[in-house]
């Protein structure tokens, strides 16, 4: 029988990931991963659960603490990256150094060759495609991960509905509540916004100049952290008729750049950090630049470990500090971080 670590958040994924694991005749062995302090009673809750589904399905639930690597490789990350007037994916970051990383050391460390988790993505030991369920598919979100360990991963949600889930655990009455628990949120130790993170460690409502795209001083913001590019609110334009955005942010002035929403639109732009699931220099390809907008076509050339992304039509809004992911069809090829 083979062995597989499965991860368990105790919600409703992950406990559907184990039954199924178990019903295919794995042997399976759960841990549930401490990454945060953010949120009082959290881990207790939560681990509870997991332990709750190990008591179900008879097998044990192990309890690590990866806390300490989460702050160092995703937490700070986060933090600073705001800082420096840039927008993370720490959920891509997490992906790559904890649930893939570290917990394939763990997986090691106990004797286990295959990991499992609750994505909703597929793999066939050689590349990630796109879950069944477009509305819930997090292939986006394992752009970073190292390429080595996909022969180890087993998914088994790529093949299912979010609603079929539910409806498998709802139907097992021990674990009924379970299935019907609010979804956590997309950035786990994010409660409400991500401006509570960053107010804890430094002034974040320190207000400075609003300009525009010529440079002249057209109004005033509340600090620079509580802006990303796109956004409309929050800020103040003298005279605006029209709706502005936020096209750049200028962290070590604190100031922000407004303009109209067709001063946003990017044809063209650079990523760095770049992780590929296969040997490609040139080539067509459908990109996300973000994890909820819709892939566009686009052909990418790579040279000296920088990809320039052609679009076939603009996107609006371009973040940088985000993630670009790279399609072929339902394939995922790789991606990087967004730089111009």
């Amino acid at each position: 029988m083979k062995k597989v670590l499965v991860g368990m958040s105790g919600g409703v994924d992950s406990t559907v990931t184990a039954i199924l694991l178990q019903k295919d005749k794995y042997e399976v062995v759960g841990v549930y991963m401490k990454l945060h302090d953010e949120k009082e009673g959290y881990h207790e809750e939560n681990y509870a659960k997991a332990q709750r589904v190990g008591a179900y399905l008879g097998i044990v639930v192990h309890f690590i603490d990866f806390s300490i690597e989460f702050k160092k490789d995703v937490y700070d990350y986060f933090v600073e990256s705001y800082k420096a007037g840039l927008t993370p994916n720490p959920c891509v970051k997490c992906n790559r150094t904890i649930k893939f990383g570290k917990m394939m050391d763990y997986a090691d460390s106990l004797g286990i060759n295959l990991v499992s988790t609750g994505h909703y993505v597929k793999c066939d030991g050689k590349n990630i495609f796109m879950a069944k369920d477009k509305s819930k598919d997090q292939s986006y979100f394992l752009t970073q991960i190292d390429k080595k360990v996909l022969p180890r991963l087993i998914f088994p949600l790529g093949e299912w509905l979010k609603e079929d889930v539910k409806k498998l655990a709802e139907d097992i009455e021990i674990l009924a509540d379970i299935a019907s628990q609010k979804e956590s949120s997309e950035i786990c130790f994010v409660e409400n916004d991500y401006t509570e993170i960053l107010a804890k460690y430094m002034d974040i409502d320190i207000q400075g100049d609003t300009l525009n795209s010529e440079g002249e001083v057209i109004g005033n913001h509340k600090g620079y952290m509580h802006y990303t590019i796109g956004k409309r609110r929050g800020f103040f334009v003298n005279g605006a008729h029209d709706p502005h955005f936020v096209l750049k942010i200028n962290p070590k002035e604190n100031q922000i750049i407004v303009g109209k929403k067709d001063e946003l639109e990017v044809n063209n732009f650079s990523v760095k950090d770049l992780n590929l699931f296969e040997d490609i220099q040139t080539f067509e390809c459908q990109v996300k630049v973000r994890y909820r907008t819709n892939a566009i076509p686009a052909s990418v050339e790579i040279e000296n470990n920088i990809a320039k992304v052609t679009l076939e039509k603009p996107v609006f809004g371009l973040a940088i500090g985000q993630t670009a992911s790279f399609y072929n069809e339902e394939k995922l090829l790789g991606g990087g971080v967004i730089i111009t």
